[in-house]
């Protein structure tokens, strides 16, 4: 299922959402514009690679890993992404559910609740995978941050999906946690197949970073969401105790 639009209004505009899909948008860009060769060492440098996490702490770093090349990672990755469909998939997840998160948020804690989504994505995905050399990468962790939060604040929303069956296309709309219930059982499930080792070292998509994500948003929303009166909370919005 492909989400096109849901049906909860935003009463600000928001900026912070915009801003993050430029930034992704911007890194895009430059990919682009880099050789393979070129793009290679520059995921290298700026992607998490879990292994180094591991071995800074280790007796056999020795120098070689310095602190830096752990913190900046950290950030770097979350705008950076491997080919137009990840790119694409991610702003369209980001702009459908980005804006009524934010809205109930406010842009400042909304920005900071989104790090902290992709910081602890990266983290879920590092000690699930600890001896990984491979360049994980990607705003998903983050996004599943913002999934988790929306969930929590509009389970009755209605998303119209685009579902391609063989050559025809077909629209309908289902609740919010609906949608979202299906798509972290569908991330649970592939994350619990890759314990193995040789599936997580075969694979492409850093599941537990999205489930990591996932969780970690359904945790702060609590802590970030601003609070409005019982009887002001429309259909699509959930009960959030009034604290006044």
């Amino acid at each position: 299922m492909i989400p096109i639009h849901d049906d909860v209004p935003s009463s600000r505009f928001p900026f912070v959402t915009l801003g993050i899909i430029v930034a992704n948008a911007g890194a895009f860009a430059f990919e682009l514009l880099l050789t393979e060769r070129q793009l290679q060492r520059f995921f290298y440098q700026f992607a998490v690679q879990p292994y180094e996490y591991f071995l800074y702490f280790s007796p056999y770093n020795q120098g070689r890993i310095e602190l830096s090349d752990l913190i900046v990672p950290l950030f770097t990755s979350m705008f950076l992404h491997g080919g137009w469909l990840h790119f694409l998939g991610n702003m369209l997840y980001l702009w459908i559910f980005g804006d009524n998160v934010e809205d109930r948020m406010g842009h400042v804690k909304y920005l900071v609740f989104y790090l902290l989504c992709g910081l602890t994505a990266s983290g879920a995905h590092i000690v699930s995978d600890p001896t990984s050399h491979i360049p994980s990468l990607g705003a998903s962790g983050a996004i599943a941050g913002v999934l988790g939060a929306y969930i929590c604040l509009y389970p009755h929303a209605r998303v119209l999906v685009l579902v391609p069956i063989f050559i025809l296309l077909y629209t309908f709309e289902v609740p919010a946690w609906v949608f979202l219930g299906i798509w972290i059982l569908q991330n649970l499930a592939s994350g619990i197949a890759t314990l193995s080792v040789e599936t997580a070292q075969s694979g492409g998509t850093a599941w537990w970073a999205h489930i990591g994500g996932f969780v970690t948003g359904l945790t702060l929303v609590w802590l970030f969401a601003r609070r409005i009166p019982p009887r002001q909370i429309p259909y699509y919005e959930a009960y959030i105790p009034w604290d006044d």
